[in-house]
C-alpha cells in the first residue's frame, strides 16, 4: 500500500496583507492563499495568436454541435484571453459572454483529493486510511485506502455508463450517492489496489462521502471551507447551478430517423448536479476554473511534495508523458482535469513552472469527453509558442506535441459536421 506523507497547509496571505504576485489577468485571487506561479502580464495575446486560438475553439464546437463555449489562456509572458464564443442555443438566445457560470465535471475530482490532503494534514484522517473506516456497508473494499481513491488506483469501477441515459431522461432527478457507487461497486475489480490507474467515478462519489463522515460536515460544505473559499472563488461551489448568468447547455440526441439531431440539443442547463457529487457535481465560471487549475498546479493548497510524485500512466498505451496521480491528470508539464457531464464538455489545465494555463467549456455534450482535453492541449500548444510582451521573456520549456497532432484528434471524434470555411 503506497504510503504519503503530509504537512499541514500554510496560509501563503492572511486578509490586509500587501498584495502578492500578480494572476491571471493581471488580478489576485481575492482569498488568502495564492499560487507561486510567474508574474502574469496585463496585456493581451498578440492578435495572430487569438486567431489561432479562436479558430482552434470554433473547430471544437463544430465537431461538437456546441452553439456556445468560454475559454481562459493565461501566458505570463505574453499575456491573457478569456472569451465566450457563439451563443447560448444553436437558434441563438443571446451571446455567450465569459462571465457566465457553467458546471466544471471532472475537475471536481481534484477539489475532493484537495479537501482529503487538507483534513489529513489536520489531523483528522490518515491518506492510507481504509475507506471502511468510513463508509459503511463496504467490507470487501477493506484493502482500499482513502489516498487510492484519490490517485484512481483502486481498481473500483464507474457508474456514468450505466446511468447517463438515465441522466439525459430524468434530468431533475435527485441522486443519492451511495446508490450512484453501487453501480460502480457492481463491476468487478480491475487488481490489487495501488497497482493502476482506472477511471473510477465511484471511487470519488465514496471518497466524499469518507471525507463527510470523517469531518462531520457536508461535500458542499467541505469544498467552500477548502477550496472555494481560500481560493476567493466566489462561483464556485459543489451544487446546482443558479438560474441566471448561466452558459445554457444541452446534448444533441437522435432524431426521429435515427441520426443525432446537431441543430436541436436536449437542454440540460437545470439538470441535477447530484449525479456527479464529489466526482463531477462542482459548477464554476471561467475566471475561477482559471485560478483554480492554477493552484492546482502550484500546491497552493496543499503542500505535499508526494501528491504528484509517484504518477502512473493513464492506460497501458497511453504516451509516457501522460499520467495521473493525485486527483489530477499530467500531460507532459501540464497538471489539470477534464471531462463531461450532461450538457458540458470541460477542460482545466496548468504548467506549474511556467504558469501557462487553459481553461476551456463547450456546451454541447454529445461528443466524446475527450473532445475537451484534446482542445485544452491544442489551446496549450498554440499559446506556448505566445512572443514575448515587452520586457518579458518565453520560457524555454515545451509541450510534447503539436496543435495540429489535437486539432486531427478532435476531427476524428466529429459527432456534427463542422461549418464550411
Amino acid at each position: 500500500m503506497r504510503t504519503r506523507s503530509t504537512r499541514r497547509r500554510a496560509n501563503a496571505v492572511i486578509a490586509g496583507a500587501v498584495a502578492s504576485t500578480l494572476l491571471l489577468a493581471g488580478c489576485s485571487f481575492g482569498g488568502e492563499v495564492e499560487p507561486d506561479l510567474p508574474s502574469q502580464s496585463d496585456a493581451a495575446l498578440p492578435d495572430e495568436t487569438v486567431q489561432r486560438l479562436t479558430d482552434a475553439v470554433t473547430h471544437a464546437m463544430g465537431t461538437t454541435g456546441s452553439s456556445g463555449a468560454i475559454v481562459g489562456v493565461w501566458a505570463p509572458w505574453s499575456g491573457a484571453w478569456v472569451t465566450g464564443l457563439g451563443t447560448q442555443r444553436p437558434d441563438g438566445g443571446g451571446e455567450v459572454t465569459a462571465d457566465l457560470a457553467f458546471r466544471a465535471g471532472k475537475v471536481t475530482r481534484a477539489m475532493t483529493c484537495d479537501v482529503l490532503f487538507e483534513v489529513a494534514a489536520a489531523g483528522k484522517v490518515k491518506l492510507d486510511d481504509s475507506v471502511t473506516a468510513y463508509v459503511s456497508g463496504v467490507p470487501d473494499l477493506a484493502d482500499v485506502s482513502l489516498v487510492e481513491l484519490c490517485d484512481g488506483t483502486s481498481g473500483i469501477g464507474s457508474f456514468a455508463g450505466q446511468l447517463y441515459s438515465s441522466w439525459l431522461s430524468n434530468p431533475a432527478r435527485d441522486w443519492e450517492p451511495r446508490y450512484l457507487a453501487s453501480f460502480g461497486l457492481g463491476q468487478p475489480r480491475s487488481g490489487a489496489p495501488g497497482a493502476a490507474y482506472r477511471d473510477s467515478d465511484a471511487g470519488y462519489v465514496l471518497l466524499g462521502l469518507a471525507l463527510e463522515r470523517a469531518t462531520d460536515m457536508t461535500a458542499a460544505d467541505l469544498i467552500q471551507t477548502y477550496v472555494a473559499d481560500p481560493l476567493g472563488l466566489d462561483a464556485t461551489a459543489l451544487g446546482d447551478l443558479p438560474e441566471e448568468g448561466v452558459l445554457k447547455g444541452g446534448q444533441s440526441v437522435n432524431n426521429a430517423e435515427g441520426a443525432l439531431d446537431c441543430a436541436a440539443p436536449l437542454d440540460l442547463t437545470a439538470a441535477s448536479t447530484s449525479s456527479g457529487f464529489t466526482d463531477a457535481g462542482a459548477i464554476t465560471d471561467i475566471e475561477d476554473l482559471g485560478r483554480y487549475v492554477q493552484a492546482l498546479a502550484s500546491g497552493a493548497l496543499v503542500q505535499d511534495d508526494d501528491r504528484f510524485g509517484a504518477p502512473v500512466a493513464v492506460a497501458p498505451d497511453a504516451p509516457s508523458w501522460y499520467t495521473a496521480d493525485g486527483g489530477a491528470l499530467i500531460a507532459g508539464s501540464l497538471i489539470g482535469q477534464y471531462g463531461k457531464v450532461p450538457g458540458y464538455i470541460t477542460a482545466a489545465f496548468a504548467d506549474p513552472s511556467t504558469g501557462l494555463t487553459v481553461a476551456v467549456v463547450l456546451n454541447n455534450s454529445a461528443a466524446d469527453a475527450s473532445v475537451g482535453e484534446y482542445l485544452a492541449w491544442e489551446l496549450a500548444a498554440i499559446a506556448s509558442k505566445a512572443p514575448a510582451a515587452a520586457g518579458e521573456t518565453v520560457p524555454e520549456a515545451g509541450l510534447p506535441w503539436t496543435p495540429e497532432q489535437y486539432h486531427g484528434a478532435i476531427g476524428a471524434a466529429a459527432v456534427c459536421t463542422p461549418p464550411a470555411t
